[in-house]
């Protein structure tokens, strides 16, 4: 009976050892299965990361595509802007220069009439001062004629 034993001994030994290995084997199967479905997680994160980064890059492009747009037409308009102010300032200059040069002719013209009627003032006052001494001296040629009449 002894010999029946140890039989059943190795035999319930080697089953233990079956089963744990088989225990080990499902649970190597299991951790297996886990570490790739939390690969399989990951590189799916992963994609997702890159398609979010992706998609924020095209968005930034666009953004600054879009503002890069805006700056330029805002130069343009800036440089529109200064070029009407400076055709517009130098059309002013013309006409300034314009009245600047009619109100110097008025002025000389003005200087010219005034130059000109103080010359006939003084032509008219000077024939008449003529005229007043050509009648002084006859007046006292008259005064002194009875005077020696009178004598």
């Amino acid at each position: 009976m002894t010999a029946t034993p140890s039989k059943a001994q190795p035999t319930s030994e080697l089953a233990l050892a079956h089963a744990e290995i088989r225990d080990l084997q499902r649970t190597v199967h299991a951790l297996r299965t886990e570490l790739e479905q939390k690969q399989a997680d990951r590189d799916t994160a992963v994609q997702a990361a890159v398609a979010a980064s992706s998609h924020e890059m095209i968005q930034l492009k666009e953004t600054a595509g879009a503002l890069r747009e805006a700056l330029e037409t805002a130069r343009a308009e800036c440089a529109t802007a200064v070029q009407k102010a400076t055709s517009i300032a130098q059309d002013e200059m013309q006409q300034v220069k314009a009245t600047a040069g009619a109100l110097r002719e008025q002025l000389e013209q003005s200087r010219a009439e005034r130059d000109s009627a103080v010359q006939a003032e003084r032509q008219a006052a000077s024939g008449e001062i003529a005229l007043l001494r050509e009648t002084i001296q006859a007046m006292r040629a008259q005064l002194d004629t009875p005077t020696a009449k009178g004598k």
